[in-house]
């Protein structure tokens, strides 16, 4: 994952196929981890107190799942080709159903992966919240929702390919991680997110 900024957004906003929603989530998950490494960074280097070592641990967390998030940029386009070709086959062809459902089914692959970085990262932000500076806590939060939305975003992933088979075993087995996922780590995003709201508006939690 070689390309600027610039020509990455470019490809998103065209009429490709990929990168797409898939690729967004990516891209938001890395910046919330990416956030978090700097916070950490930052609150780690601004005094070596009680915590810094734990900071320092936190800085190679984020760092790991900022690349990580980013490899599933071209993971999710590569997942969804096969699926964009199979759309593309003649209705009357007899296993077009069949290849449909595998197809869709395999497109989910980047989407379950980050549900888990998604969780990894929420992890992280959970324990820099109590750490990070005073000053630094606006962007611990802009992380939280940055992470929010690629759990989000990571989840719709899912859905959308496995809404057409209720009954497969497989689908139904993606369907339960995702809603999983959300239930467990959605709520302390949003309480991230509230908190430090509150305080920069000076309220009490």
């Amino acid at each position: 994952m070689n390309e600027s900024l610039l020509d990455f957004t470019g490809a998103l906003a065209s009429a490709a196929p990929t990168p797409g929603g898939g690729g967004a989530a990516a891209l938001m998950g890395s910046l919330a981890a990416s956030l978090g490494a700097m916070c950490a960074r930052l609150s780690a280097g601004r005094k070596r107190a009680p915590g810094a070592e734990e900071l320092d641990k936190i800085t190679a967390a984020c760092e790991e799942l900022r690349l990580c998030f980013l490899e599933q940029i071209e993971v999710d386009a590569e997942a969804f080709r096969p699926l964009a070709a199979a759309y593309r086959l003649p209705k009357e062809q007899p296993d077009r159903a069949e290849v449909l459902r595998r197809c869709s089914l395999g497109a989910c692959t980047a989407a379950e992966t980050m549900l888990v970085l998604c969780s990894r990262t929420a992890a992280q932000l959970q324990r820099l919240r109590k750490l990070a500076g005073a000053l630094l806590q606006s962007d611990v939060g802009c992380a939280a929702a940055a992470c929010r939305a690629a759990l989000l975003s990571a989840a719709y992933n899912i859905y959308v390919n496995t809404r057409a088979y209720p009954d497969d075993a497989e689908a139904q087995r993606l369907e339960k991680t995702a809603e999983a996922m959300l239930q467990a780590w959605l709520p302390p995003l949003e309480e991230i997110e509230l908190r430090v709201l509150m305080d920069l508006r000076n309220e009490e939690t």
